[in-house]
């Protein structure tokens, strides 16, 4: 478990076009799950073959499960969000943007 922080959020083309995509409740319950994975970055399950560069925390927005995909470089402290959406077809379009 790393006890460093987080300093630095960047995000991919795919994640912003998924929050533009949001409601104001729903931006609020991922700005909670993001800042937990900056306080602990480590949180999320780290994934195995084609995806083992990737981190997924799953969390409940708007009552519903999500899956935010995320990839966490310790070297320089920077949370990079890759993806954000429901538990279906999330890897395989994963997979395909990769």
């Amino acid at each position: 478990m790393s006890l460093a922080k987080v300093t630095s959020v960047v995000q991919t083309p795919n994640f912003k076009k998924a929050v533009k995509k949001l409601n104001s409740n729903q931006k609020l319950d991922l700005d909670v799950a993001i800042t937990r994975l900056m306080g602990q970055p480590t949180l999320g399950q780290l994934k195995k073959g084609d995806l083992a560069f990737l981190r997924v925390h799953k969390f409940n927005m708007n009552g519903q499960l999500t899956l935010l995909g995320y990839s966490f470089d310790d070297g320089r402290l920077v949370l990079e969000l890759m993806e954000l959406g429901f538990h279906e077809n999330f890897y395989r379009d994963l997979k395909r943007r990769t």
